[in-house]
């Protein structure tokens, strides 16, 4: 028994007929992705860069050579607004990790270029990220996690569809 079932216990024991089955998904949810995501803020401080910025290089990356965005498709292949994405984008280039150029395109709008600093950078991190969220899943064998990933496919575009929530960052992966 662990702690969702304990609470599912206490409150079978103090409301009866109120449905509790939820807390065994829900809570394990939760709290699931507290512990995934103090370890991801753990590994990436160790790896020397922090989750916004791993972000943005992300992103750019994932786009295709030439590795540029608009400001805008930054922001709709995040989950961040318009206002985070420029703060990112600030300190990366503080840090000569991205350039701001203008668009070859009309040559008013702003792209945002992946320097060969941030590449380098962007593909040692996931590679090494990536690598150590593997062992995360050594308690689950290959079966186990397609039918994790499918069952949690399915709640998240049910619950997407039901909440009219954007499904972000698109076709993106990582």
């Amino acid at each position: 028994m662990d702690g969702p079932d304990r609470i599912q216990a206490a409150w079978r024991r103090e409301l009866p007929g109120v449905p509790v089955e939820s807390i065994g998904v829900i809570t394990r949810v939760w709290r699931l992705g507290q512990l995934l995501a103090d370890e991801r803020r753990r590994t990436l401080d160790r790896l020397g860069i922090d989750n916004p910025t791993q972000d943005l290089l992300s992103t750019l990356r994932r786009s295709g050579a030439p590795y540029r965005l608009t400001p805008g498709q930054i922001a709709a292949r995040s989950f961040v607004t318009a206002g985070a994405v420029s703060q990112r984008i600030a300190r990366a280039e503080g840090a000569g990790l991205v350039r701001r150029e203008r668009s070859a395109d009309d040559g008013r709008s702003a792209v945002v270029a992946l320097t060969d600093e941030g590449r380098a950078l962007n593909e040692r991190v996931v590679a090494d990220l990536l690598r150590h969220e593997e062992t995360l899943l050594d308690g689950l064998d290959d079966a186990q996690r397609v039918a994790l990933a499918g069952l949690l496919k399915t709640l998240l575009r049910d619950l997407t569809t039901r909440f009219d929530a954007e499904d972000r960052p698109g076709a993106d992966v990582r």
